[in-house]
C-alpha cells in the first residue's frame, strides 16, 4: 500500500525514511531560503519542525518566499508556514516563535533538543551568536550567506566559511567566530559577484526604510533547496551524536 512518503522510501530505504522521520530541525529566519528549506525538510517527513520568525508578510516578500501571497499579506510567517505544512503532512510536530534569535532571546531554545540547525538569518548578529552557541552544545549547523544581488543559481556551492572569499558577511563572521574558538561552519554562499545595479532605491518594509537589494526566485529557492539536500544528507549520514 502506498502513503505519501513511499517513492522517498524506495530511494532512501526504510530506515532512511525512519530516520527522517524521527529528526528534530530548527530553522531560524523563513524568508527567501528559509521557507523553501522549510518546504524540502517538510516534504521529506521529518519528525519535527521549530520555525523562528518575527516578521509579517508583506508584498515585496512575493517574488522570492514560498508563503508570500497575496492572501497572506500582513500574518505572520511562522502561522503561515505552519498551516502549509500542515496540509503536507498532518503528522509533523511544528513549533512556531514569532521572535528574533538574540541575546536576549536565545534563552528560550534548548539547542541541544534539535539534530540540525539551518540559520537563514539576516541579522549578522544574530548569525553569529546562534552558530556560537550551536557549536558549544554541539549541535550541526549550516548558515546562509548573502544570495542578493546574485542571478545565476548554479554558482550556488556549501562548503567551509574559510573557503568563502566573495560574500561581504563572511570575513566579518570568520573574525568574530574565531575570537569565541569557532574554526569550522558549514554555508551556503553563492561565487558569482555580486551585482551593483542602479536602480537600487529606498523602500517600505515593515515599517522601515532601508536600501533595498535584489533578489530572485530561482536564486534563493536553490539556495533553500540545496540546504535542505545537506541536511538530509548529514542526517542519513551521522552516527549516533549524545544528547
Amino acid at each position: 500500500m502506498y502513503d505519501a512518503f513511499s517513492r522517498m522510501e524506495n530511494l532512501l530505504g526504510t530506515k532512511g525514511v525512519k530516520r527522517l522521520g524521527s529528526a528534530k530541525i530548527a530553522v531560524f529566519g523563513i524568508g527567501g531560503i528559509g521557507s523553501y528549506v522549510v518546504e524540502a525538510l517538510a516534504r521529506c517527513g521529518v519528525g519535527s519542525l521549530t520555525l523562528v520568525d518575527n516578521e509579517d508578510i508583506s508584498l515585496t516578500d512575493i517574488n522570492r518566499q514560498l508563503y508570500a501571497l497575496r492572501s497572506a499579506i500582513g500574518r505572520k510567517k511562522v502561522q503561515v508556514a505552519k498551516e502549509h505544512i500542515r496540509d503536507i503532512d498532518e503528522d509533523i510536530l511544528v513549533h512556531t516563535y514569532e521572535t528574533y534569535y538574540s541575546n536576549d532571546t536565545a534563552g528560550m531554545f534548548d539547542l541541544k533538543a534539535y539534530d540540525y540547525i539551518v540559520d537563514a538569518m539576516n541579522s549578522l548578529a544574530s548569525k553569529i551568536l546562534l552558530i556560537e552557541q550551536a557549536k558549544a552544545c554541539g549541535v550541526p549547523v549550516i548558515s546562509c550567506l548573502t544570495t542578493e544581488n546574485k542571478l545565476n543559481p548554479a554558482r550556488l556551492e556549501i562548503a567551509d566559511i574559510s573557503r568563502v572569499s566573495n560574500d561581504p558577511f563572511a570575513k566579518t563572521i570568520r573574525v568574530e567566530l574565531r575570537k569565541k574558538n569557532v574554526r569550522k561552519v558549514k554555508v551556503l554562499y553563492s561565487r558569482e559577484k555580486i551585482r551593483k545595479e542602479k536602480n537600487s532605491r529606498i523602500m517600505k518594509d515593515n515599517n522601515t526604510d532601508r536600501a533595498s537589494e535584489g533578489s530572485i526566485s530561482f536564486v534563493q529557492g536553490t539556495a533553500g533547496m540545496l540546504v535542505s539536500a545537506e541536511v538530509v544528507k548529514d542526517l542519513l549520514a551521522e552516527k549516533t551524536r549524545n544528547k
